[in-house]
């Protein structure tokens, strides 16, 4: 029996929430990944990367694992019935509904997140309880997909698969600077990008707030 797996596209996602889990999914056996939008015109992440979706809302079948990536056109997806609702359809009957980063906010607007642990970008952690969730130390942001991934593929096909997968793109990380957290990098460099973070984390939560009413 095929794995159908739904990875949300919207303008202004971060393509990397998107690609990296992609990656690693394509190349499970007996798995079909669908990257969904609400048409299939061309979308652009907030790099600028054009993607092509490959099914509508409409017309992509159930999925057994949900996935939404994050990015800063996120924010203007919390308020989107339509998003939401396809959201929450899928979820309802999806054995994994999961996100990377920012995605987590946008899986909590459509009330998927009440009463569940979560993560997301260490800058929004604090966003999580007005969803419903509760947060958790974990790795939330943009690279996580990868580790994600890995896990997902392991739930579905297997450790074994899993490994497999990580052998053939040969993600075998050593970054050039342990920078990639508040508790490695250093604290002045840390308030240098809450400020720049700043302006986009009153936007979130202000939408947040405007969706609980």
């Amino acid at each position: 029996m095929t794995t159908h797996i739904a990875l949300l596209l919207y303008p202004g996602v971060t393509q990397l929430d998107l690609t990296a889990p992609f990656e690693l999914f394509h190349r499970l056996p007996d798995t079909k990944v669908h990257v969904v939008w609400k048409n299939t015109q061309p979308v652009f992440a907030d790099s600028g990367l054009g993607i092509l979706p490959t099914a509508s809302f409409d017309d992509v079948p159930p999925a057994d694992v949900l996935c939404v990536p994050g990015g800063y056109g996120q924010i203007d997806l919390l308020g989107d019935d339509e998003v939401l609702g396809f959201l929450r359809r899928q979820g309802e009957q999806a054995k994994y509904v999961t996100s990377v980063c920012t995605g987590a906010l946008l899986l909590g607007a459509a009330g998927l997140l009440r009463g569940y642990r979560a993560a997301t970008h260490w800058a929004y952690m604090d966003l999580l309880p007005i969803v419903g969730a509760t947060p958790v130390n974990e790795r939330g942001g943009v690279t996580a997909g990868l580790d994600f991934g890995l896990r997902v593929a392991a739930e579905l096909a297997g450790a074994d698969v899993a490994k497999r997968t990580q052998l053939m793109i040969e993600y075998d990380p050593a970054p050039p600077f342990q920078s990639g957290h508040p508790r490695s990098a250093d604290p002045a460099l840390v308030d240098s990008v809450q400020q720049k973070l700043a302006a986009v984390h009153e936007r979130r939560k202000a939408a947040l707030h405007a969706l609980a009413g």
